[in-house]
């Protein structure tokens, strides 16, 4: 998307930090979740914390957006716009359907759901990166789904998590708002005015994002830790069945849709990874910390997921690679021998 020649150098150093990313980080969540459940009463009072946390989380997102990722959005709409209604559609879905198989309690499916309504993961663009997928419209859909979350999240929890537990899509629309929306508009703003400043420290904006989120999945596991025993098998096998059929459908959307694969590669995890960290803040808000619980296993589950399924596309699409050249020197070899022969 820019001018700027990107060296060998400078793009093995992305993959390394990419990689790394994808791997402190389920790694870093997995251990606040352990320390949350194993000793609960150190982070007693966590709770009320999360919305900013979260704020903190989306302010990160927005210091690391650029005008560059709105006129991605411009010239590839259509593109854009089956990814927002691939994101929106399958994983709400989802959840419900997954919620009504395995029969989970009201706070659970409450949860799962809330999860599929939100938008998608602050990770999907690293991971997409790391799969050789279409980077610039994972970017494009994430930056999508985020500003129109609190159009479309409320709604939809209404909708299929209603039937479950109570929700005031109302006050969920001002939560998104004050959470989601205007740290991210003022990241942007930041960026665009500071915007040497920010370059500078840049790299560590992913780090302090991982800390929240890390921060948020030890409170919530800390504020359920005495019903989690109970419900952590059912939970864990909810949220595989979540995201690896996220996955798997919105890579299926990218194919039907035509896109070409490092398209539908981006496709996959703009579906399947979440923003888990916001599902978790609004479950613990409008319904109980129990609710949050899906949304607290997923944040780890999705980056493990992410990572392999990332590394297995990488692997196929270099094999794709040293394939090509083989069969055009084939072909070259094959047609040099007709003329040689004519």
């Amino acid at each position: 998307m820019q001018n700027e020649q990107i060296t060998p150098d400078q793009t093995g150093s992305d993959d390394k930090g990419a990689r790394r990313a994808v791997t402190v980080f389920p790694v870093l969540v997995l251990v606040a979740g352990v320390a949350g459940l194993v000793t609960p009463g150190t982070f007693a009072g966590w709770t009320e914390s999360v919305p900013y946390l979260l704020g903190v989380v989306m302010f990160c997102m927005g210091l690391t957006m650029t005008p560059l990722d709105f006129k991605g959005v411009a010239r590839r709409p259509w593109a854009v716009a089956i990814g927002l209604v691939a994101h929106y559609v399958i994983m709400p879905g989802l959840g419900w359907i997954i919620a009504h198989l395995l029969g989970l309690p009201p706070q659970l499916a409450a949860g799962l759901i809330l999860v599929g309504c939100a938008p998608s993961g602050t990770a999907s663009n690293v991971v997409t990166f790391l799969a050789r997928g279409d980077v610039a419209l994972s970017v494009s859909v994430a930056t999508v789904s985020t500003l129109v979350a609190p159009l479309v999240t409320p709604p939809l929890t209404l909708l299929l998590a209603g039937e479950y537990l109570p929700v005031d899509a109302g006050s969920m629309i001002t939560d998104i708002l004050k959470t989601v929306l205007l740290p991210v508009l003022g990241g942007l703003v930041v960026r665009l005015v500071f915007g040497r400043l920010v370059d500078r420290v840049l790299g560590v904006m992913p780090w302090l994002s991982s800390l929240a989120v890390a921060a948020i999945v030890c409170a919530v596991v800390a504020g359920s830790a005495s019903m989690i025993k109970s419900a952590a098998l059912t939970v864990l096998l909810a949220v595989v069945l979540h995201n690896g059929l996220g996955l798997a459908l919105g890579y299926a959307a990218g194919k039907a849709a035509r896109l070409g694969r490092p398209a539908s590669r981006a496709m996959a995890f703009e579906v399947g990874m979440q923003n888990s960290g916001l599902a978790a803040s609004l479950a613990t808000a409008h319904f109980s910390p129990l609710a949050a619980l899906p949304a607290a296993v997923f944040s780890v589950w999705h980056n493990i997921s992410g990572a392999l399924v990332a590394a297995w596309m990488a692997h196929r699409s270099r094999r794709d690679d040293d394939v090509a050249p083989s069969a055009g020197r084939t072909q070259d070899s094959t047609a040099s021998a007709a003329t040689g022969s004519a």
